[in-house]
This record gives structure tokens, C-alpha cells and sequence, in this order.
């Protein structure tokens, strides 16, 4: 999942090297939490979300297909 995360929003930036997945697991879920740089954020966010909205919602489905929860978040 956390290859899946890192090259969806790589290849959404202008920055990809800047770009950091860092993976934490809880009880039965997981959180990628995703840096990036400040000026690629609005990128990543889109018009009112919906760009992050569909990252998560591929990451999930993709999750889902192997029984897990994931969460993504984004932060600067």
C-alpha cells in the first residue's frame, strides 16, 4: 500500500523528491501520512478536496481488496 501511495502522489507533484510516506499501524487500521512540499499542496488537496479524496478512496478500495483499513493523510 505505502508503494501505492508514494507513487500516486509523485507522480501528481512537481516536486516528487520531496514526496514522504510514513506508515503507521494501529490496532486493526493503518495510516500513511504523506509529506510534501508546501508548494505542491494545493496540488494534492485539489478544489475543495477532491483530489485527496480520490487518493484516498483508490487507497482504500485497494485495501479493502485484502481485508484492511487504511487511512491516508496529507501534511505539509
Amino acid at each position: 500500500m505505502k508503494e501505492l501511495v508514494e507513487f500516486i502522489v509523485k507522480n501528481l507533484v512537481s516536486n516528487p523528491d520531496a514526496v514522504e510516506v510514513r506508515e503507521e499501524a494501529k490496532d486493526r487500521e493503518t495510516v500513511y501520512i504523506v509529506h510534501i512540499a508546501e508548494e505542491d499542496f494545493g496540488k494534492i488537496i485539489g478544489r475543495s478536496g477532491k483530489v485527496a479524496t480520490a487518493i484516498r478512496t483508490v487507497v482504500r478500495t485497494s485495501a479493502k481488496k485484502n481485508g484492511k483499513h487504511v487511512f491516508v493523510k496529507f501534511e505539509k
